[in-house]
């Protein structure tokens, strides 16, 4: 719970950040400053129109007030470019999670206000709960929306913007110009439609720290009126649904009883503390539905993984490395198991995708290490589920992949003739240290990448073992045959002058020595081509000059291209995002290896930094990135799945050796 010592002081308030998302790419989101928009992806209703993408501002916050007694007081706070700040945190006087529910209680004199938001799973439907919880008198309430319809990453709308507005029984219908219907209703406020006015000059503060346009408009048209009595609620709904329920205490009810599911099927985590119990309902937000079109025509639903909010799709590599922390350490094994076959229906060329892009329904495949990480995934569902049919189902496909990459398919990857798979062309990004502007690729890791062919080496292991439960001998001949190659030409990467593994070999410039997080995998995965002491060199190396709190530096402090802060204009984010920004996934891969060289009650000490953090930044979660010099401040996603996955996977792991 935060008092106000933190709500009440702007510079702490705005710093921390709310969601909620409804398992179909839709969110609302806030700042603990009674929802003050900081980013021009905070609002009531970002409605996923093509479902999980599409995804479109409608509402971009709400003015509230309440009167009082004699006094009125406001209940949302907006920050303006001219340095006018509205004063509803002034009134704010606790702020807590129930689970997964944003909660604030606002005083008013002798009275409190609280405030419920939450989404109905699988609709684009907002929900915010008023309740009259303490005093003697009424409490007037005057709500008004303030509405936008503009892709998410967008900014602003402009001033010829003008939705129709028809009255409904219980409150209003907005169509916009494109054909959007937006329903604004409540069980209790009345709705009175006003001359529409602009309300001008709202200020995005973390935008102008991102370099993109910092002020918006928003359009507000009419207000919702309502006299709470003590005890009384109120129900405001937003909605892109035809028929949305207004009961507000039934629909809180429903979601309460959805998460208390989530966390009592997360067995396995049941003893864990408390900050990874909160994890559980963090993961469960990166959850969408994806449809899929089969052969003969018909859609099956499908699942993926968001990879981060509020900017990120859903993407290849981060649902793979999430899906064993996401899925498998909560319980979710159905879901896991569909999320897998959800992508194997967009394999191309031996490929996943390495993204669905907002815009358009191709997928993009600049990835080599998506596919191979499909191996890990499924071999973790398997081993945790005995689920043999799954593993026959998508057997055929994980030999198709390898056919491909010993052909060659897309961007030059293919099998070398050590084995080793190499990849790479000039101006494409294929592994996950994937930065580019414009033409530039910051780290193009062009070569026999160490990530790459340990994760490779595993695949090949993994498909093996698959081979052997089927009973296809010729396969597993085959795939052990390859694997002993990678095994013996991985010894390359070891540098006895450097004391670690070359991050990259055969490169356009030939091996490259540069120290870096990725050789971590070599020991981590679940089948490593290292011996004893070469596993506990990387560890050692990458514990002494990579290390943060909260994950692992991309870069060493060492190396003269190390960038320590990460923030300004596109180009300066992109150029230090891994050249020294710590990660906070990788503090999976850390716990895994220095587990396996040094034990269990080492690695898992690793996990009680994050316990702070998720008072920080986006609460009740982790966050993508943080700076690599002190004070490791957070950045990027206020809310990163494979962060959060990897975090659930560890403790599960640790629990379980």
């Amino acid at each position: 719970m935060f008092g106000r010592e933190i709500l009440g002081h702007p510079a702490a308030a705005l710093r921390r950040e709310w969601i909620v998302t409804n398992g179909a790419g839709a969110y609302a989101m806030g700042s603990l400053l009674a929802n003050a928009p900081i980013r021009k992806y905070h609002g009531l209703l970002i409605a996923a129109l093509e479902p999980p993408l599409g995804r479109t501002l409608l509402v971009g916050g709400l003015q509230a007030s309440a009167e009082y007694g004699s006094e009125t007081y406001e209940l949302s706070s907006f920050e303006y470019s001219d340095g006018r700040l509205s004063a509803g945190h002034c009134n704010l006087e606790t702020w807590q999670l129930d689970g997964a529910i944003p909660t604030a209680r606002y005083a008013l004199a002798e009275a409190v206000l609280s405030q419920r938001i939450w989404m109905e799973d699988g609709a684009n439907t907002t929900y915010l709960l008023l309740t009259h919880e303490r005093g003697n008198d009424p409490i007037k309430l005057e709500l008004r929306p303030l509405l936008s319809e503009r892709d998410h990453h967008d900014t602003t709308v402009e001033t010829d913007w003008q939705p129709n507005f028809a009255a409904l029984t219980n409150g209003v219908l907005m169509t916009t110009p494109a054909g959007t219907q937006l329903r604004m209703l409540s069980d209790h406020a009345t709705w009175q439609t006003e001359s529409a006015t602009w309300v001008e000059d709202i200020y995005y503060r973390e935008e102008l720290e991102r370099g993109y346009p910092d002020t918006a408009r928003l359009l507000q048209a009419g207000r919702f009126s309502a006299s709470l009595q003590p005890g009384q609620s109120l129900t405001l709904v937003f909605s892109t649904e035809t028929e949305p329920s207004t009961d507000g205490l039934a629909a809180l009810a429903r979601e309460q009883a959805r998460q208390a599911q989530l966390l009592e099927q997360a067995r396995l985590l049941h003893k864990a503390p408390d900050f990874i119990k909160q994890l559980v309902y963090a993961a469960d937000q990166f959850m969408v539905r994806r449809a899929v079109q089969l052969p003969d025509g018909s859609t099956w639903q499908g699942w993926s993984v968001i990879a981060g909010y509020p900017w990120f799709s859903d993407w290849g590599r981060d649902t793979m490395i999430s899906l064993p922390g996401l899925l498998m350490a909560t319980g979710r094994a159905t879901l896991a198991a569909d999320v897998l076959r959800t992508w194997s229906h967009f394999l191309s060329q031996g490929m996943l995708p390495n993204r669905f892009p907002d815009v358009g329904a191709e997928p993009e495949y600049n990835t080599v290490d998506a596919t191979l990480w499909f191996f890990q995934a499924l071999r973790t569902v398997y081993q945790a589920t005995g689920d043999i049919q799954l593993v026959a189902d998508l057997y055929p496909k994980l030999v198709e992949i390898i056919d491909w990459h010993e052909r060659g398919t897309r961007y030059s990857i293919k099998v070398a003739d050590d084995y080793l798979l190499t990849a790479g062309e000039p101006h494409i990004q294929l592994t996950w240290m994937d930065a580019k502007f414009e033409d530039w690729v910051v780290t193009p890791r062009e070569g026999k990448a160490v990530e790459i062919n340990a994760l490779w080496y595993s695949a090949l292991r993994t498909l093996g073992e698959f081979a052997t439960l089927l009973g296809n001998d010729q396969d597993v001949e085959r795939f052990r045959c390859a694997a002993e190659r990678v095994a013996t030409a991985y010894r390359r990467f070891w540098s006895a002058e450097h004391g670690y593994l070359y991050d990259v070999i055969d490169g356009p410039h030939g091996d490259d020595p540069v120290l870096r997080p990725n050789q971590l995998f070599a020991v981590s995965v679940a089948h490593s081509p290292l011996d004893d002491a070469t596993a506990k060199a990387v560890v050692d190396s990458c514990a002494r000059h990579l290390l943060t709190s909260y994950g692992l530096r991309s870069l060493a402090p060492h190396d003269p291209q190390y960038l320590g802060r990460y923030g300004g204009d596109l180009k300066t984010r992109d150029a230090s995002y891994h050249q020294g920004i710590t990660w906070g996934w990788l503090i999976g891969p850390f716990i895994s290896a220095i587990s396996k060289v040094y034990g269990v009650e080492q690695a898992r000490s690793y996990l009680q930094p994050f316990a702070d953090h998720l008072r920080d930044a986006g609460i009740g979660s982790v966050s993508e990135i943080f700076d690599g010099d002190a004070p490791i401040t957070p950045r990027g996603c206020p809310w990163q799945a494979w962060s959060v996955a990897e975090l659930l996977r560890c403790s599960v792991e640790l629990n379980n050796r």
